[in-house]
């Protein structure tokens, strides 16, 4: 049987059978002894300009800088594995390297639902340096990871504008209210836990057939962060915008524990160096850069009807979190969670 590069990657062949498979020009091409080999992943795609950044900035470091230390090959746009792929994948050793929005798999890992958590992801979007490198949330969060053989590098220097309601013509979403009876498209565990009090129907749809969804009416609405709307041209399809903040998340790189702390020096000391271009800028580029710059005024110019939630809905939406704060505690473990929320509130 013929393989595909991408089905070595996705089954775990091992890199010595798909040297002899490739040939020359394989996944696992010869280069230089001093050269580490590493393979990363990533299925975010060009289109998604913001929150490629960061990843393609890290590869570029490497590259621009440590190409004599790293051999690094990178596959983005789920050109080896598609999103839910990724996770098996690195687990199983068929790739070194993953980047990954942590709202996907947060039932996976628990520990990374803080960085989703309604009723914290403002205060984390606020003081993003409460997830920066060396923070004690992000030695927490390596810490519960450490159990599941993992490593995140860095978050990327804090987490993204956080998601809001986005809802289409025919069914616009300007309150919590209006949230009742309607079909809403929403990945995070964390938010359709948060948002299963105001009766909505809640249904998981990959980004790749949000706008078809929308379209056709299978979803009136979604909880969405600006680059999803933008990356997949979901503007179109939409009328309103809900600022509620209801979830919110990250894209990070990740390997495995083991794998990281086999590593030499100077690949580990290059890696780290990478990480830290990608903690100070990715985050900032797209919070700070790209979103108020291009992205809302893009709203603006499409006629996105944008609507502030009132203060009644804010404490109504925050005392309906209280159920999922208290079963993520239940997840990852009481002290742990504890901890955890009142380092994102800043409240240790």
């Amino acid at each position: 049987m013929t393989l595909t590069r991408r089905q070595v990657l996705k089954y775990g062949t091992v890199a010595t059978t798909g040297a002899t498979l490739f040939g020359t020009q394989s996944l696992f091409a010869p280069r230089a002894m001093a050269a580490t080999a590493l393979t990363g992943v990533n299925y975010i795609t060009p289109s998604y300009k913001a929150l490629s950044y960061g990843s393609d900035g890290f590869v570029k470091f490497l590259a621009d800088n440590h190409a004599d230390v790293i051999n690094f090959d990178y596959h983005h746009s789920g050109q080896l594995l598609t999103a839910d792929e990724q996770l098996p994948g690195l687990r199983a050793g068929s790739v070194d390297f993953m980047f990954h929005t942590l709202s996907y798999i947060t039932r996976s890992l628990p520990i990374l639902g803080i960085t989703g958590l309604p009723g914290v992801v403002n205060a984390l979007y606020e003081h993003p340096e409460r997830l920066k490198l060396g923070s004690p949330l992000m030695e927490l969060i390596n810490e519960q990871l450490a159990e599941e053989n993992l490593y995140m590098l860095c978050s990327g220097g804090g987490i993204l504008e956080p998601e809001y309601i986005w809802s289409t013509e025919d069914n616009p979403i300007r309150s919590l209210e209006d949230l009742r009876g309607k079909k809403i498209r929403v990945v995070g565990y964390e938010a359709t836990t948060a948002l299963e009090e105001f009766d909505i129907g809640a249904t998981r749809i990959p980004s790749s057939e949000t706008y078809q969804a929308l379209q056709r009416g299978t979803v009136d609405a979604g909880i969405f962060n600006i680059s999803t709307v933008v990356g997949r041209s979901l503007f179109e399809q939409l009328s309103t915008c809900y600022k509620l903040p209801t979830t919110a998340f990250t894209v990070a790189p990740f390997m495995l524990r083991d794998r990281w702390d086999s590593l030499d020096g100077d690949v580990r000391a290059a890696l780290e160096e990478a990480a830290e271009w990608y903690d100070d800028n990715f985050v900032t580029h797209c919070n700070d850069d790209v979103y108020p710059n291009e992205y809302w005024p893009m709203m603006e110019e499409e006629g996105i009807e944008v609507i502030e939630p009132s203060e009644e809905d804010l404490e109504t939406f925050n005392a309906a979190t209280d159920a999922v704060w208290e079963h993520w505690k239940e997840e990852v473990g009481e002290e742990v969670g504890e901890r955890a929320i009142a380092l994102a509130l800043g409240e240790a």
